[in-house]
This record gives structure tokens, sequence and C-alpha cells, in this order.
């Protein structure tokens, strides 16, 4: 029987999991996914993600594939798979694609989206969604920050020790602050992100805001390529995957 490449757009809400990839102490994205795949279709399925997002991170538009000998239409399967997902996860389009599609082995841009809530107090309905701050902080600094580091540069610093990857070297295209009422947004596009990068450079930027770092700081941060220079690591409960392009 004939074999097909199934692409999937996926959202969740990443509060309850422990994170986007396969763990042996907890449910993931991921083995959500195989699971309900594998029953759907009455065949051993296995997903591979474009973004391995962390526990608590959630996701609008992270995309994964999978190939099956199935005969349901590509473009149903998100349908039926929905309702078998828990309702924290949900399928936003399902297509075929060639067989040699890979969404970790093509040009791509993600982008990413960290919510900070600045109030007196917590606000209660945005605690899983935005990192609570009653700091005041200076937006006009903060984005002087964030310029140093749009283009391409080493961001070992802005990398988890520890991580296995063959280069730390990334491009950033936009690194922007939004302010829409209380929050604050920061959203960052690139072409791929280093183990705790995003939670990395948001922790570093508050650093900047709150005054204890000066913007032209960031230079130097990059330069040392060592992960003690820059700032605490934002919780993951902030960050949201907004979307994933492909070249």
């Amino acid at each position: 029987m004939d074999k097909k490449r199934v692409r999937l757009t996926v959202s969740y809400d990443g509060t309850a999991y422990h994170g986007w990839q396969v763990q042996n102490n907890g449910i993931t994205i991921e083995s959500e996914l195989n699971r309900c795949l594998s029953e759907l279709l009455q065949e051993p399925i296995q997903v591979i993600g474009a973004s391995r997002t962390d526990a608590g991170v959630h996701a609008l538009g992270n995309v994964a594939v999978f190939d099956t000998t199935s005969r349901m239409p590509a473009d149903k399967i998100s349908y039926a798979l929905n309702q078998r997902l828990p309702e924290d996860i949900r399928i936003q389009r399902s297509e075929e694609v060639d067989l040699q599609w890979h969404p970790r082995h093509c040009e791509s841009r993600k982008t990413y989206e960290y919510r900070i809530c600045r109030n007196e107090f917590p606000i209660p309905v945005k605690r899983l969604y935005s990192l609570f701050t009653y700091r005041d902080l200076d937006v006009d600094e903060m984005r002087e920050a964030a310029a140093y580091l749009v283009g391409e540069h080493d961001f070992k610093s802005f990398c988890q020790t520890g991580a296995q990857v063959e280069s730390t070297v990334r491009r950033i295209y936009e690194l922007t602050l939004e302010e829409q009422g209380q929050d604050l947004v920061v959203r960052v596009c690139g072409n791929g992100f280093l183990y705790n990068m995003v939670r990395i450079i948001v922790g570093t930027l508050l650093e900047v805001g709150e005054g204890r770092r000066r913007p032209e700081d960031m230079a130097g941060v990059l330069e040392q390529r060592d992960r003690k220079f820059a700032g605490p690591t934002a919780p993951a409960h902030g960050l949201i995957l907004v979307k994933y392009e492909w070249c």
C-alpha cells in the first residue's frame, strides 16, 4: 500500500504537559499525538515536530509530520483527530506533503511571543500565559538593547549550559517590544533558536528594563559567548510559538 506524508499545524496549551518531546516521566504533546493518531489510523504513528517546546510553553502554530498508509484523505485527518485529542490540543490544519519534506531540514522562520503582565498585583486569569511583574520597566531601554541582537550572531551566551548543538550561530530577523495596555509583548522571529534562547533573551531584557543593565551591555554579552554573562531564564508559561514558516 502506498505511503503518504501528512503535515499537521498544531496549537496547544502547554500548561499540563511536560513539553513537546516524548518523556518517560509524563505526558507530552508528542505522546498524545502519537497515541491518538495510532488509534485513529490503526497503525503505529510517530510524529516529527518542527519545534520541541519546553514544559509549560504554548503554541498557536507548531508543525509536525508523520507517514501513513491510511486511505483517509490528509485534509480530513484534522477533523477526525480533533475528536480524539484532549481539549487543550487542537489540529488547525492537515495536508499531504512530499515524502521528502521534513520540518527540521528546510529553511524556515519561527516566531515566538513572550507576554509580560505589568500591574501592581497579579491578575489570576493571566497567570498561565504571562509573566507578572510589579516593577516599572523602561521599554525604550529594552528596545535599544533588543536591537543589538538582530542579525546573525553567536548566541552561545543565550543558550542553556549543556545543550548539544553543532553550532550556536543563529539569525534573528526581528525582535520587537509592543505595549498592549498592561501587557508588554516581546516578539522574536528567527531562523532557529537554541535551548531556552528566547526565555534567556527575555530575562536579560527585563534586567535592562529594571535598570540593572545598560542597553549597550548586550554587545558584551554576545561577545563573551558564556551563559553566565546573560540574565536569568524567564519562566516558560509566558512563551508561545506563534508560527512556523518555511521558505
